[in-house]
């Protein structure tokens, strides 16, 4: 996406105002999106196939009430999800994205469990540079606190759609983790340990230092002890705002995976410069993250975007979906060069490589 613009080459202003009104109006289209698609309406619609339901067949097959059949489905006449032909209502395409595409279910999921809420206290968030909306979960001063105590749905929401972004990258970028044979690989951001369970796949030689908060590096050495790699692995409970929180040294390989993205900048400059003096004389550092300004497609470009006020309402108050030209510029504060750069990893990912400068 070359011009950073989204909108068509030649719009009207009728055209331009009738898109301002969708944003006036988003949030209701969305609550009603989602009643439909969470208690069947869209699924029974599906079903119906090109026949469709009128409003009497659709609560004989859904038993919701007709009044909310009625209101639910106009909204979603007018987002394009269903058609009204003859007093028959009719899944349409934007319908059937919603019923059966996974990731526009997972983004669903994660903006009405996570954030829906949160986003009420969005100004706050703005002008306070705190996540203000996170108290609508729990009262951590971060969301990554309290990951582990996230109340259901919001946990298992928030964790699909950290994975699913991450998971499908995995596997087509091991060769490139690999490439310069690295034994000792650092996973800063160790999460679930996803990421380090597939470098010991990988490789048998290869030993991991995992590098989280307390509660999640808990979670990872479960899973490692459950694949019986544990002892290929060290753990280190670290809070990354801490500026005097050092890492583990001499480090071949850094990997840092969607983890920069949950920092402001000064924090993201910190973990870098911590990161750097952990390398070894040959040694690399692999980030790898969703940035906006580096997708094929509008369509990502503008999911990741839109994921920025997350990041302020619920997860941190300072950090944002960020372009790849920030975490290079903040990498060469701290004396890293750019090396190499890999894009169009999986869904919206790509991948830098730096070296200490000289």
């Amino acid at each position: 996406m070359d011009n950073k613009t989204f909108s068509p080459a030649e719009q009207t202003l009728f055209d331009a105002r009738f898109e301002a009104q969708k944003i006036a109006f988003g949030p209701a289209v969305f609550m009603c999106a989602h009643y439909a698609w969470k208690e069947g309406i869209l699924e029974a619609l599906s079903l119906a196939g090109k026949t469709g339901l009128t409003l009497d067949e659709t609560q004989a097959a859904t038993r919701k009430n007709k009044y909310a059949i009625k209101i639910v489905l106009e909204s979603c006449l007018s987002a394009g999800m269903v058609s009204l032909v003859n007093q028959r209502y009719v899944l349409d395409k934007v319908g059937y994205c919603i019923l059966s595409d996974k990731i526009t279910q997972i983004n669903f999921d994660f903006i009405h469990d996570v954030c829906y809420e949160g986003f009420c206290e969005l100004k706050a968030s703005l002008d306070q540079e705190k996540p203000i909306g996170l108290k609508r979960l729990g009262d951590w001063k971060t969301i990554y606190e309290g990951l582990c105590e996230l109340p259901e749905p919001a946990q298992q929401s928030w964790l699909h759609f950290d994975h699913y972004y991450s998971d499908t990258s995995f596997p087509l970028i091991l060769p490139e983790v690999f490439s310069n044979q690295p034994k000792h690989i650092m996973d800063i951001g160790a999460n679930t340990g996803k990421f380090s369970l597939a470098a010991l796949a990988h490789h048998p030689d290869v030993f991991l230092h995992l590098v989280d908060l307390p509660l999640q590096l808990n979670r990872a050495q479960e899973a490692l002890t459950a694949a019986h790699v544990v002892d290929r692995a060290a753990f280190y409970p670290r809070d990354f705002l801490d500026v005097h929180a050092s890492f583990p040294n001499n480090m071949d390989l850094i990997w840092m995976s969607q983890l920069l993205s949950c920092f402001s900048e000064d924090a993201i400059a910190s973990i870098l410069r911590r990161a750097a003096s952990s390398l070894s004389p040959n040694g690399n550092i692999l980030i790898m993250d969703t940035f906006w300004d580096q997708q094929q497609f509008d369509i990502a470009a503008y999911c990741l975007i839109n994921t920025s006020p997350y990041f302020t309402a619920m997860a941190s108050g300072n950090s944002k979906v960020y372009e790849s030209e920030d975490y290079i510029r903040l990498c060469r504060q701290v004396g890293l060069e750019l090396i190499g750069i890999k894009k169009h990893i999986g869904f919206c990912h790509s991948l830098l490589r730096f070296k200490k400068s000289g």
